[in-house]
């Protein structure tokens, strides 16, 4: 992470407690899965990742800063033409409006950052990743941080020594973010509708 979107270095960060989202036991808010059911957003992957991660490193309301400058846009770039880092976004009338970016490692998925210009956009770019990650066979999504963003579908903190553990055995275990042509891309547009069910 840097500093400030200017500062020229980048920091690693290691904190005790550790952000996870548990694929498993992803909850999907009642009043987002009515939202879901309108598809409001067509979702696209990896179609506009270099707008993503530069929208995510501008300045927002309430965050002046942020912690994606120069040099970490430049490597995720990098790892999104070698295949690692992707972008799930939310396009409307042709217009991006929301998403997110991260990089895949074996089968850990790590959340970098979101945005969203319309409401519920980065809620339903989120929604799919997940639904993409479980039909991939990952088993860790990272989140670093929690956030009361975050903390509605069900993510919660670990000590270090636990992320550590769950990290060495995700980035052995076999994934795929894209699965097989049009099979793959309507198992996730199921997955999707089936957390719109109310439980």
């Amino acid at each position: 992470m840097a500093n400030a979107r200017h500062d020229r270095d980048v920091h690693w960060v290691a904190p005790l407690m550790r952000g996870i989202l548990p694929l498993t036991a992803f909850h999907v808010p009642r009043r987002l899965r009515r939202t879901l059911r309108r598809e409001p957003f067509e979702i696209r992957c990896d179609t506009s990742f270099a707008s993503v991660i530069r929208i995510c490193a501008e300045p927002r309301p309430g965050h002046p800063q942020t912690w994606i400058n120069d040099a970490i846009i430049d490597v995720f770039e990098r790892l999104h033409g070698l295949g690692h880092a992707h972008s799930v976004e939310a396009w409307q009338d042709d217009r991006l409006v929301g998403g997110l970016y991260g990089l895949a490692l074996g089968g850990a998925f790590f959340g970098e950052s979101m945005f969203s210009h319309r409401t519920d956009a980065s809620k339903i770019a989120l929604v799919h990743l997940v639904a993409r990650l479980r039909l991939g066979g990952f088993s860790l999504l990272d989140v670093q941080f929690i956030t009361d963003h975050l903390r509605q579908f069900g993510a919660l903190e670990i000590p270090s020594a636990s992320y550590i553990r769950k990290l060495g055995q995700a980035v052995g275990r076999p994934a795929r973010f894209y699965l097989s042509a049009l099979d793959g891309e309507s198992a996730i547009s199921g997955a999707v509708q089936s957390n719109t069910q109310t439980s």
